[in-house]
């Protein structure tokens, strides 16, 4: 018996990294899986982005596990796309019982982060893509009376200041702690609504996560001039394994946590202590 049986997750953000490991750790616990990802360049990103190839393997996981796996290949500031990505999974899998908010972009590295586009694409993205999918997502949850769980990626950044010189005040940056930080107030304003429907909304704030955007040479640019202990937490570790935070996804879902919301957890090592 898993924590998911008989549940169907809406993942974002799951063509790979944290998405991906939250994908496949609710198909282990007996989930199927609406997985969802843009696979295409974001131009203010330095890195590279997921592409079909990364979402078709996350499907080949959630497989592997035994579960069903519906794939979509949308923009989550597209309202429309969402709507019809939400029709979709309930179109093939039937119901959505968790939903977990997590695409995401780190725009904050290389000249594109310092061009006014970055900061509208990093808000577009990680703010508004969030409210588009709790909006989409929701009024279903609602009509199906089961309750159910809703889980937004939020960051350290969302909860204390990272910009340790002037440089870090560049428009990418910014905008990524200003949504990151803008989704904990979405979160409680959820919760508090949500509520009386059986419905909880948390969020969650990850220290670095071993995952592509932050594995690259590019983030080195920023980590050579940051000061001693920038990134320092008590437990001490580099970056914490997608992993890590797929199980306090699973944790935050399941009737283990069924009195929590409304709530930001931090999944840190320590960080916010130190």
């Amino acid at each position: 018996m898993g924590k998911m049986d008989g549940k169907v997750a809406f993942v974002t953000g799951a063509a790979r990294g944290q998405g991906r490991a939250h994908a496949v750790a609710f198909a282990r616990e007996g989930a199927d899986v609406a997985v969802l990802d843009i696979c295409a360049p974001v131009e203010s990103v330095q890195y590279e982005m997921p592409t079909k190839h990364d979402l078709d393997e996350t499907v080949r996981l959630i497989e592997a596990e035994g579960r069903r796996a519906v794939p979509i290949v949308a923009d989550v500031r597209d309202w429309d796309a969402m709507q019809a990505a939400v029709a979709q999974t309930l179109e093939e899998l039937g119901r959505i019982d968790v939903v977990i908010a997590n695409a995401g972009i780190l725009p904050a590295t290389g000249e594109p982060s310092l061009k006014m586009k970055a900061w509208h694409e990093a808000v577009d993205i990680l703010l508004t893509g969030v409210f588009h999918t709790l909006k989409a997502t929701m009024t279903p949850m609602i009509e199906a009376g089961n309750g159910g769980s809703m889980i937004i990626t939020s960051s350290t950044s969302g909860l204390f200041a990272i910009a340790f010189d002037v440089e870090m005040l560049n428009p990418g940056e910014m905008g990524y702690a200003a949504a990151k930080t803008g989704v904990v107030g979405l979160m409680r304003n959820f919760a508090k609504a949500l509520g009386p429907h059986g419905i909880r909304v948390n969020t969650v704030h990850p220290m670095g996560v071993r995952t592509p955007m932050l594995s690259g040479d590019y983030f080195k640019e920023i980590m050579d001039r940051a000061p001693a202990g920038w990134c320092a937490n008590a437990l001490g570790y580099d970056l914490i394994e997608p992993e890590d935070v797929a199980n306090t996804m699973v944790w935050l879902a399941s009737d283990d946590s069924r009195a929590i919301t409304g709530s930001t957890i931090a999944c840190d090592g320590g960080q916010l202590v130190m």
